[in-house]
């Protein structure tokens, strides 16, 4: 957004708490409203150089055009010691790294997530202990989860836009307690377990069947590595998924992305647990971000993991060569459109919900032959290292066998 002098932005902001009463008629949202306000004015908030992109982008109702939109994760620990030592067992790493597409006509949304121990090239970067001395240097086959510490988020931002080639005008860092009052906002988001799920690590314990998760359960099965798919970070991020295309669901089925007074609860959490960049600090752009989605086909929304191969040593990942379609992909505004059976055949993937899936073999029907039928893939379908799943597409959380 345009930078405004003081007086014009409580203008605007004045304006904005009207505009929501008259859309409510809930008297009660004036008080929430200027609670809202004061959490916008005295949040941390972040910088970006793309900022000026957003010129133009209305308060009230769904945003113009489309979107780029950089959400990293912190394992930055809190000062309360309930995740451990924040001197000894923090690193201030980005060990969630993930850039919502919003498409110009609002016909379709991608979420790619990108590997923490994914190698990437830094690019030189303002030093932000020093913005105006000498930059960081560039950097070269480094994990993508070293980079908030080296050159915080302004640094992560510019290394995706490097990766992928596309602009990022707006972003923002949550961390742990972040999580779980975004979770708790929503009301708590169903997920599907597969099989029983026992993580020491992160105190996760679930049996098969559908979950209600919410707060701190919340964090934590996002949390949770060894216990799900192939104990990996790639595993987790599958397990993400299933999370995010569930609150997804919920969103739409409950009408929260068209509700006023439902959409200033989450704008209230994030205003009040994240560091979002200044463009961000006005609650109106959250709530006309939230209208661009509110309509859009599930089945368009694609939650991606941006394809990697481990390296010879199987320290890291790196790119493969169907990297370079993803980044085409969100470059010209495309649907990233995946075959389905890409994360059914992934060792670190989801199954499919159990209550849906057709029973397989002779038995399923008289005269059966008791062969699998292979599926073919839609148009246009990425590769099959190239996995994830729609919002629309129920799927299953499995354990980690080992």
């Amino acid at each position: 957004m345009p930078r405004h002098s003081g007086w014009i932005s409580a203008a605007k902001l004045a304006a904005s708490v009207v505009a929501i009463m008259a859309i409510s008629g809930v008297a009660v949202v004036a008080f929430a409203a200027v609670d809202l306000v004061s959490t916008a004015t005295t949040a941390p908030t972040l910088t970006l150089e793309n900022e000026q992109i957003l010129e133009g982008v209305p308060d009230i109702g769904a945003m113009d055009g489309g979107l780029n939109f950089l959400l990293v994760g912190s394992d930055k620990r809190p000062d309360d010691g309930a995740f451990g030592d924040p001197e000894e067992d923090s690193a201030v790493l980005n060990d969630v790294t993930m850039l919502v597409h919003i498409s110009q006509d609002h016909t379709h949304v991608e979420v790619v997530s990108f590997p923490r121990d994914m190698l990437v090239s830094v690019p030189e970067c303002p030093d932000p202990e020093d913005p105006d001395g000498e930059p960081l240097s560039a950097l070269s086959g480094v994990k993508i989860n070293t980079v908030l510490s080296y050159g915080g988020f302004n640094c992560v931002a510019a290394t995706i836009t490097q990766l992928t080639g596309v602009p990022i005008p707006v972003g923002g860092i949550v961390e742990f307690y972040g999580v779980a009052a975004l979770a708790e906002a929503v009301g708590g988001v169903d997920v599907c377990i597969a099989e029983q799920i026992d993580d020491d690590y992160t105190g996760v314990h679930l049996e098969p069947g559908t979950q209600t998760l919410s707060g701190m359960e919340s964090l934590q099965f996002l949390r949770v590595r060894h216990g799900v798919g192939d104990g990996s970070d790639l595993g987790r991020i599958s397990n993400q998924q299933v999370y995010m295309s569930a609150l997804m669901r919920k969103l739409q089925a409950d009408g929260t992305l068209g509700d006023p007074v439902r959409l200033y609860s989450m704008a209230k959490a994030i205003l009040a647990n994240m560091s979002l960049s200044s463009a961000l600090q006005n609650p109106t752009v959250l709530v006309s971000i939230a209208r661009a989605v509110q309509e859009i086909d599930l089945s368009k929304v694609a939650f991606v993991q941006f394809p990697t191969a481990y390296t010879s040593d199987q320290s890291a990942v790196e790119p493969t060569e169907s990297a370079a379609l993803v980044n085409a992909a969100l470059q010209a505004d495309q649907p990233i459109v995946l075959d389905p059976a890409s994360t059914d055949e992934s060792e670190f993937g989801t199954g499919g919900d159990p209550a849906t899936s057709a029973p397989p073999g002779p038995e399923a029907a008289e005269g059966g032959t008791g062969e699998t039928t292979e599926t073919t893939p839609p148009a246009g379908a990425m590769p099959t290292d190239v996995t994830g799943q729609p919002a629309n597409e129920v799927r299953c959380s499995t354990a980690n066998e080992g």
